[in-house]
């Protein structure tokens, strides 16, 4: 197995590194399926950006019982309500947070909403997030998020210097 390249963080042993698989039969589709309504998709993506503003979960975004599955950098926990979610929401902020949506794609039980929340307090931070949103009866019931991890001033700075974006 090769060594860790430059952008191997040290919490990522060689034996946890990702293995690459030689070989994966993919189905294709032949039609494009069924994704739901627009206006849903719409409403509920504007609503779960916010709620990162806000730091609540109302009742007409989220079930009651949401399920919901956080990973953010080098960890993974889960929690279960919509109290839960808002507990942990108003729990990790640390100032007042804006939150501006990258885009929304629609999925046949949901969709996915990639955004960056930016939080200022004691310092600034920016991070981009991934959400995966399972919807039944037009409410959130399970919610996957993948998070970068805020990435203060001085990275970046450095990420900017070191590995220029070709796209924003």
């Amino acid at each position: 197995m090769r060594r860790c390249a430059k952008w191997c963080e040290p919490a990522m042993r060689r034996s946890r590194l990702v293995r690459t698989v030689a070989f994966m039969p993919i189905q294709q589709l032949h039609e494009t399926p069924p994704t739901l309504d627009a206006g849903i998709v719409e409403r509920l993506s504007v609503a779960l950006n916010r709620c990162f503003e806000t730091l609540e979960a109302a009742e007409d975004v989220f079930a009651e019982d949401v399920f919901v599955d956080l990973y953010p950098p080098f960890w993974r926990f889960q929690l279960q309500g919509r109290a839960a979610f808002a507990a942990q929401l108003r729990a990790i902020s640390e100032g007042v947070s804006s939150s501006r949506i990258l885009r929304v794609v629609p999925t046949a039980s949901g969709f996915v909403m990639e955004h960056e929340e930016t939080e200022r307090g004691e310092r600034t931070e920016v991070a981009r997030k991934l959400w995966l949103c399972e919807v039944r009866d037009h409410r959130i019931t399970e919610l996957t998020g993948y998070c970068n991890g805020g990435w203060d001033d001085e990275l970046r700075a450095r990420h900017a210097a070191e590995a220029p974006m070709l796209r924003p």
